[in-house]
């Protein structure tokens, strides 16, 4: 639609800019001009704002109170104050979320958000315009650097907004149309019967690029795959978000819409963290936020490298600062320099979710990533979902390739989950389809039990 994005850049944006006072695009342009510093100045410009922070968090948030004294005698830099912070766990904050709330700030100022909860309770949460700004200006500078810019037309595959009635909802859907160009087809809705239904709708939007979760986007280019069928119009590229995208699914998703395929790293309770750029790797915002890895038992500090559980600290909400906030995902840390000439740092690897990460008889732990290994070389299974309620105590549920299936693959893919887990019960049943999260999300491989549960076997 391009008389639509023409007006919500020429005229809808400066509008917000004059009488809203919205400063996206002010923040847009600080993160391209960091873009081109050196990683010294980056790191320098980091120090400084992680300095700010804490100032504010150890004198004005109750949950940072008891660190006012140590902070104003110290003398070591921010960063290194910062991991004398206990790491900040999603349940700690549930338990005591009013605590992290900065005294005195203005009830109007906060913005209400929430997670989707995907394996348990959701978490609520506050930020403020320029909280969420700057998570707008990231995602931006990432989509430019693929040619996409503010009001192009997007398809969205999307879950239903959080908690909204039939008519919040179609109001919401109004807006995302006609305010932002994005047309949303409903990730609940992706089988072969509507299919071309789909196909029709964003031939006719005629997207500048689809942007959506990556199992979502999976699920449909397989199925216009197995059709022989195609998009029909080009694609500036496919953004994939909100889980971890496998190189199988991208190289399906890609060979589907023939389109570059762009990842997308953040969360709702970590902002947009890091975006690929069009050498393939995977560039962190450090203006916008501050990054640990650490091992996911001992929780010690890991090497660039290493994978291990990410630690986010939010440099711009002030509101309710997360100081060391555990996200729940598992990464490295690169210290390696991109050859596309942007300055910002890398992650190495995006493995997913720490509940994605089972644990076997004999105290390891095996990354989910594993059994869709196993599964993908199996003809018999269109798809699976595997849980560890207990560490000896698993249920497998499996969806059929009706032309394919061979009752040896069963034995197969058990053998394999033995091979790497030890001796556990697994408890097999086989589905007509395996429904997506509350929010949407497709999960394949879910832990419920805790990690330390385990001690290895003598």
């Amino acid at each position: 639609m391009p008389v639509t994005g023409f007006l919500i850049r020429n005229v809808q944006w400066p509008l917000m800019e004059r009488l809203k006072e919205n400063r996206t695009r002010h923040y847009l342009r600080d993160l391209q001009n960091a873009q081109g510093f050196s990683q010294e100045q980056l790191l320098d410009r980091q120090r400084q704002k992680l300095g700010r922070l804490l100032q504010h968090a150890v004198h004005k948030v109750p949950a940072y109170a008891s660190l006012s004294s140590e902070w104003d005698t110290s003398r070591i830099p921010p960063e290194r104050f910062l991991q004398r912070i206990p790491i900040l766990s999603k349940t700690h904050f549930r338990l005591h979320a009013d605590d992290y709330v900065t005294k005195g700030v203005n009830s109007a100022q906060l913005i209400g958000n929430r997670t989707g909860g995907s394996t348990g309770e959701p978490t609520r949460f506050y930020l403020d315009r320029i909280a969420v700004e700057h998570y707008e200006a990231a995602r931006w500078l990432g989509l430019s650097w693929h040619g996409i810019q503010i009001g192009d037309p997007s398809v969205m595959i999307w879950g239903s907004p959080l908690e909204l009635n039939q008519q919040q909802a179609k109001r919401y859907r109004w807006k995302e149309r006609w305010l932002k160009n994005r047309l949303l087809l409903s990730a609940y809705e992706l089988d072969e019967r509507r299919l071309q239904t789909h196909l029709t709708l964003i031939q006719r939007f005629r997207p500048a690029y689809l942007y959506g979760y990556a199992s979502a986007l999976h699920i449909l280019a397989e199925m216009m795959l197995n059709r022989g069928w195609t998009i029909g119009i080009p694609l500036k590229g496919v953004v994939s978000t909100a889980e971890s995208l496998h190189e199988h699914q991208r190289k399906a998703i890609a060979e589907a819409f023939q389109a570059p395929i762009i990842n997308e790293y953040g969360a709702r309770d970590g902002g947009i963290i890091a975006y690929q750029c069009p050498a393939g790797r995977m560039h962190a915002f450090s203006e916008n936020c501050f990054l640990e890895v650490v091992d996911p038992i001992t929780h010690l500090p890991l090497y660039p490298g290493e994978s291990g559980v990410l630690l986010v600290t939010d440099l711009h909400n002030t509101v309710m600062p997360r100081l060391r906030y555990q996200l729940g995902d598992v990464v490295a840390l690169s210290p390696e320099l991109c050859s596309c000439g942007i300055s910002y740092p890398l992650l190495n690897t995006i493995d997913g979710r720490e509940d994605d990460m089972f644990i076997s008889q004999n105290g390891q732990y095996v990354h989910g990533h594993y059994f869709n290994h196993i599964v993908r070389n199996l003809e018999s299974f269109r798809t699976f979902q595997l849980i560890q309620h207990e560490p000896q105590s698993l249920s497998l549920k499996l969806v059929k390739e009706p032309s394919r299936f061979h009752t040896a693959d069963e034995d197969r893919l058990l053998a394999g989950i033995r091979m790497a887990l030890g001796e556990v019960s697994v408890q097999v049943a086989y589905v007509d389809q395996i429904p997506p999260t509350g929010s949407g999300k497709f999960r394949y491989a879910i832990r419920e039990c805790p990690l330390k549960s385990v001690q290895p076997l003598e």
